[in-house]
């Protein structure tokens, strides 16, 4: 019988950070945005005490430890700042090579992405071949992350309210004041959109090998090929 070749589902450009120790959990909840010690994982962000996004990332369980499915490119800067704020708790926060991010379309395996459940279904395990498709079809679904796109910006610009990225209820976390209070105003004037042949002087981060940009626009002055999702129609409505 013929074989079947399994369809590569790694992520090349995420990494995972292993946070270990006694109380890891209260650790982490009492930094970033979404409540960690409840059902994992969740995307969460590290923020500024303005409430602008430094990182953003999938924080999932392993037993005792917390991992954190982190931009590759930001792991390293990622572990520094988490060491700043663990002062002198007996915590572990170390590059775990042995795991990768996997993703896939549709199928059954790992957890659907906390995000957004059209986004697709994510697991950890040991390397394979990259995974073809991930970063058009995220954008196609309105969905932006990492440094390049979220930049320094107030994290609801990023959708993070609408994206599950932020808990309301969870108590403090660095930068919750502002956060906060955008909220309860409804004061988020300005979103990230995806669109399609934008100028590329206007752009946060642009893909031209998909025809896609990412922009920071005024909600009342939405680009008029943006991509809007049934989603992010119902922010901006």
């Amino acid at each position: 019988m013929p074989t079947t070749t399994p369809v590569p589902t790694m992520l090349a450009d995420r990494a995972i950070l292993r946070l270990s120790g006694d109380g890891v959990r209260d650790f982490i909840q009492s930094l970033v945005t979404q409540d960690v010690t409840g059902d994992l994982p969740v995307w969460a962000g590290l923020l500024t005490p303005q409430g602008k996004c430094l990182f953003d990332f999938i924080v999932w369980p392993d037993g005792e430890d917390l991992l954190i499915d982190c931009e590759a490119a930001a792991a390293d800067d990622l572990a520094r700042r988490l060491s700043i704020y663990r002062l002198r708790r007996p915590i572990s926060i170390e590059r775990d090579t042995g795991l990768f991010v996997h993703w896939q379309a549709d199928g059954r395996m790992g957890a659907p992405d906390p995000r957004l459940e059209q986004l697709g279904r994510r697991w950890l395990g040991p390397a394979d071949e990259p995974a073809k498709g991930w970063l058009e079809h995220r954008l196609r679904l309105g969905v932006c992350e990492g440094r390049i796109e979220l930049g320094d910006l107030l994290w609801l610009e990023c959708n993070a309210a609408e994206l599950n990225g932020v808990s309301f209820t969870k108590g403090c976390f660095v930068g919750q004041e502002n956060t906060a209070r955008m909220n309860w105003r409804h004061k988020v004037n300005r979103r990230l959109l995806v669109v399609e042949d934008c100028d590329a002087g206007q752009a946060r981060a642009l893909y031209p090998e998909h025809g896609l940009a990412v922009v920071h626009a005024r909600v009342d002055d939405v680009p008029e090929h943006a991509v809007l999702p049934k989603w992010l129609r119902a922010a901006l409505a």
